[in-house]
């Protein structure tokens, strides 16, 4: 995922171990697929994370990130504002902003402790609705879910400017890179992923139907948009078990990336599914 000197400096730089909970394992903290949780609600849903070490990388180098530039980052932890910082180096700027203070000042702690303090502003804000005053930014990185760009980010990208963001595209995510082409935004880029959603205005929860089996175990529907009427399920997993095959083959070491977007896109009803280990 690293392909330029600038973005490989910057792993190399930066102590990863330094922004995530105290005693997280070092080969949690540094295996490149992993995220690592740092903040949830009091139902266990994830609110913050540091983001998986190859998607930070490929969202950076999806950017074109380089010296000097003025980078917006929106989702704030400070581990990813700090190799931002060091891509862009001394003559760079770098404003992470996110809407929850327990977060920011976090980030702005973890900074401090680092040496990036004087290297990134970090603001506390619901980024849905602009930051006055900050003008335009080269490049615009998001780190959390979205389901929409709005326009408030687009008035902060430079008239050549490049945003990455998560988008969710009915329940199916995809990182890509949009450059500003006069009067529309064209992708050059994307990457399969996952993020923490957007909080704040913006946010868009999903619909979850959970339908218990007579073990009592549970398979869950999570729906974005066309949710059904969830009486129709009602004792679904009390009637006899069938099978009915697609029809589709999916060969060896063949990705299943391309199905799912495809399915999400044309499917009517289409949602995701999980089921607990051992549910009948």
């Amino acid at each position: 995922m690293i392909t330029s000197s600038f973005v490989e400096a910057a792993f190399r730089t930066v102590p990863r171990h330094t922004f995530v909970p105290a005693g997280t394992p070092l080969d949690v903290v540094y295996d490149v697929d992993r995220s690592v949780i740092t903040k949830t609600d009091e139902h266990g849903v994830h609110l913050s994370s540091v983001s998986a070490a190859y998607i930070q990388a490929r969202m950076i180098e999806q950017a074109g990130v380089e010296p000097g530039m003025r980078v917006l980052e929106v989702g704030s932890g400070g581990y990813n504002a700090a190799l931002l910082a060091e891509v862009v180096g001394a003559d760079g700027h770098i404003v992470s902003v996110d809407i929850d203070a327990d977060i920011t000042d976090r980030a702005q702690a973890l900074l401090r402790e680092t040496g990036y303090e004087d290297r990134v502003r970090v603001m506390q804000a619901d980024a849905m609705h602009g930051l006055p005053g900050e003008g335009a930014f080269d490049r615009i990185l998001v780190t959390v879910g979205a389901w929409d760009i709005p326009p408030s980010w687009l008035d902060h990208l430079a008239l050549d400017g490049v945003i990455v963001v998560p988008l969710r595209m009915n329940g199916v995510t995809r990182t890509i890179a949009f450059r500003r082409d006069g009067d529309h935004l064209t992708s050059t880029s994307s990457e399969v992923a996952g993020f923490v959603p957007l909080q704040g205005e913006g946010a868009r929860p999903e619909r979850i139907f959970r339908m218990p089996d007579r073990q009592g175990r549970f398979v869950s529907l999570r729906f974005d948009v066309g949710a059904p009427d969830a009486r129709q399920l009602d004792g679904v997993l009390d009637t006899e078990r069938s099978e009915v095959w697609s029809g589709v083959t999916v060969g060896h070491s063949e990705s299943f990336a391309d199905l799912h977007l495809w399915l999400a896109g044309f499917l009517p009803g289409f949602c995701l599914l999980a089921a607990d280990d051992g549910t009948e």
